[in-house]
């Protein structure tokens, strides 16, 4: 064995080392938004040399490489669908479900460029109890099916776009989770969309898994409760402040337009989990603010809904 494929398989049984040394500790630290975007960045440059010629320098250089991404795992846990795409070789311990990417596709011309990455959820350890086992195999491909509609209207109406040389056309998907706990896992699907304006629209995909089934707003509450009023209520409070304090924000409430003033929330309004627990009621673009305030958020906190939730959560 010469001198270089010596150094290349001490690397990567180093490397492995490091990979069983750090699989766990990984998992318990924190992230700053600063880390998971240096770290997305990083990722980005791994798979576009995973295209790249695969001869034994570039594999030694990969491999001296991901040795330092591991190390950086010390202080970065498993919390984005890109990570856990980027880092599948290792399991995530305790969890039911975990993303994969489906399907990846990307073009880019003069007037046109797309970035569409399907996640797809996955059963990452089978549960022994064979109920819940079924509830999360049907809910799972459910959530999927969805997904995999969406991101395929998406690519025809680019694809259309493309066809007919409307102009400038950008379409750009991606995953994120938002959160993954022994009770619940909740997936974020991003979508935008830019021709002379950009539109991003985001969809949530929440499930219990206690019961493998996708939770509704209403499983949160005990049954006859009035969350929506009491989220409602709190909503329309938090926007006058935000309003009182910053003249650039602006939300539809006590116009002369009455029909476009937010009034209440409804059982189909979008919502997730975060990783505190906490309900986040999500308006798209344009629901109850003008275009340029994007997508708006509350988060519902626990003294104003916590003596009408369920136990479970």
């Amino acid at each position: 064995m010469n001198e270089n494929n010596l150094k290349f398989e001490n690397q990567k049984e180093r490397s492995e080392e490091i990979l069983q040394l750090l699989e766990k500790e990984y998992l318990e630290l924190t992230m700053s938004e600063e880390q998971l975007s240096k770290l997305k960045e990083k990722m980005e440059e791994a798979k576009r040399e995973n295209r790249m010629e695969r001869n034994k320098k570039h594999i030694m250089k990969l491999v001296a490489a991901a040795a330092t991404f591991i190390i950086a795992f010390m202080v970065l846990p498993n919390t984005s669908a890109a990570i856990a795409h980027a880092m599948e070789q290792i399991p995530v311990v305790g969890r039911l479900v975990k993303v994969v990417t489906f399907r990846d596709y990307k073009y880019e011309d003069v007037q046109h460029q797309a970035d569409v990455e399907v996640p797809e959820l996955v059963i990452d350890l089978q549960p022994e109890n064979i109920q819940l086992r079924d509830s999360l195999e049907k809910t799972t491909d459910e959530i999927n099916a969805e997904i995999q509609k969406i991101t395929e209207e998406l690519l025809e109406e680019f694809k259309i776009h493309m066809s007919n040389e409307a102009g400038y056309e950008e379409l750009i998907v991606k995953s994120e989770v938002v959160a993954s706990t022994e009770k619940y896992f909740t997936l974020k699907l991003i979508s935008y969309q830019a021709e002379a304006s950009g539109y991003e629209k985001n969809y949530y995909y929440t499930i219990n898994l206690r019961t493998g089934e996708q939770l509704q707003l209403k499983d949160i509450f005990v049954d006859d409760s009035d969350y929506i009023g009491r989220i409602s209520e709190y909503i329309k409070t938090q926007m006058e402040q935000q309003m009182k304090e910053d003249e650039q924000k602006i939300y539809w409430i006590d116009t002369e337009f009455d029909d476009m003033n937010f009034k209440t929330i409804t059982e189909e309004t979008s919502f997730y989990l975060n990783e505190k627990n906490n309900v986040v009621i999500s308006f798209g673009e344009g629901d109850v603010a003008p275009m340029y305030m994007g997508i708006v958020e509350f988060e519902i906190p626990e003294e104003i809904i916590g003596d009408i939730r369920k136990n479970f959560f």
